[in-house]
C-alpha cells in the first residue's frame, strides 16, 4: 500500500495525523530535475527579459527595498550593528603629504533583516529542503554549500503588483486576513492584470503602514498569502512572490500548530523564492500593475537569506 492509500485508510479510522502526512509526503524530485538547485528561476529566459523591458513606458523607477539598519523590521531575534573604523586612529597623523584619512565599516547582521530574499535552504520540512535535500548535506563550516543564494542568477523579468488592499476596499488589511486563489483572481480581473510563467508577483496589503504605528505588531502579525494561493501561484511558474509584510503569509496562522506552511510550500516544495518587506506603497498609489522587475542580489556566499533592494521600472 502506498503512502497516499495508507493515509486515506488511516484517516477513515481516525488514526491519521494530517501534520505527519505533510511532513512525510514526498515532494521531490523537482519538476525541474532531480539534480536541480535553481527552482522556478529556471523559468527566466532572454525572451522574457525583452518582453519585460518593453513594459517601460514612463521610465519612473521605484526602489522596493527599505533602508537596512538597527531600526529595520526583523522577525524574531535578528540584529544589526555597524562599527566605523577610523584610519589613521585618533591621535595619529594623516598618511602622506596629501594627508589621507578614511573610514571603513564592520557590519554584523543577520541577512534576514529588512527587505530580504529567502533562499531554498531557509525553511524546510522535517530537515529536508528543496528537491528533498537534507539539511546535514547542505551545511558546511563556511555556510551553505548548496542552495546558496550567491548562486542565484540576477532576476530580470516582468513584475506584477496585485493590490489586495484596493480589492478589499481598505487602506490596510487586517492581521491574520488571508487571501487565496479566489481573492487573487478576482483582484487581478478587477485590476486588469494576468500572471505568466517567469513573473515576479508582489502583493500590496497596506500593512507596512503599521511600521510607523506599532512596529512590534508589524513584526509579529500580518495579513497575507494562504497555502492554497501560494501553491496555485507557484504552479503558474512564477519565479518569486513578495509583499509589504515581514513574512508574506498571514499571521496568526490558520492553525497555530502548523506555522509557516506558505514558506514550506514555496521554498521546499515548489522552489519559488520569497521576498519580504517590499515597499509597494508608491507603486500602489500610482496604480502601477506591471513593470520591469530588476534584482541583482548581493552574492554573499553560504547564505540562506540576503538583504536586497529590488527595483521596479514602469
Amino acid at each position: 500500500m502506498g503512502l497516499r492509500q495508507a493515509a486515506v485508510a488511516a484517516a477513515a479510522i481516525g488514526l491519521f495525523d494530517a501534520g505527519a502526512a505533510f511532513a512525510e509526503e514526498r515532494w521531490w524530485p523537482s519538476k525541474y530535475g532531480a539534480d536541480d538547485l535553481r527552482g522556478a528561476v529556471n523559468n527566466l529566459t532572454p525572451e522574457g527579459v525583452k518582453r519585460a523591458a518593453a513594459l517601460v513606458k514612463t521610465g519612473k523607477v521605484y526602489a522596493l527595498g527599505i533602508p537596512t539598519g538597527p531600526d529595520s523590521p526583523v522577525y524574531g531575534q535578528r540584529t544589526y550593528t555597524a562599527e566605523i573604523v577610523q584610519s589613521p586612529p585618533a591621535g595619529q597623523p594623516p598618511a602622506g603629504d596629501n594627508k589621507v584619512t578614511a573610514h571603513d565599516e564592520k557590519v554584523t547582521t543577520s541577512m534576514g533583516i529588512g527587505t530580504q530574499m529567502d533562499g531554498f535552504g531557509h525553511l524546510g520540512i522535517d530537515h529536508r529542503y528543496y528537491n528533498g535535500l537534507k539539511g546535514e548535506d547542505l551545511r558546511g563550516p563556511r555556510g551553505f554549500t548548496k542552495l546558496d543564494l550567491a548562486d542565484v542568477p540576477p532576476i530580470v523579468t516582468r513584475g506584477v503588483l496585485i493590490d489586495m488592499a484596493r480589492h478589499f476596499g481598505k487602506p490596510m488589511l487586517e492581521a491574520g486576513q488571508a487571501f487565496n486563489r479566489p481573492e487573487i483572481e478576482a483582484a487581478m480581473k478587477a485590476q486588469g492584470v494576468k500572471i505568466a510563467k517567469g513573473d515576479v508577483v508582489l502583493f500590496h496589503t497596506g500593512w507596512m503602514k503599521m511600521l510607523s504605528v506599532d512596529k512590534a505588531r508589524y513584526q509579529t502579525q500580518e495579513p497575507g498569502l494562504g497555502v492554497e494561493g501560494a501553491a496555485w501561484l507557484a504552479d503558474q511558474g512564477v519565479v518569486a512572490i513578495g509583499a509589504d509584510t515581514i513574512a508574506l503569509e498571514h499571521i496568526p496562522f490558520a492553525d497555530a500548530n502548523r506555522p509557516f506552511e506558505v514558506h514550506q510550500t514555496l521554498l521546499a516544495r515548489k522552489g519559488v523564492h520569497i521576498l519580504e518587506n517590499i515597499a509597494t506603497g508608491a507603486m500602489a498609489a500610482d496604480g502601477v500593475r506591471e513593470f520591469l522587475f530588476v534584482l541583482g542580489q548581493p552574492r554573499f556566499q553560504g547564505t540562506v537569506q540576503v538583504v536586497i533592494n529590488p527595483v521596479a521600472i514602469h
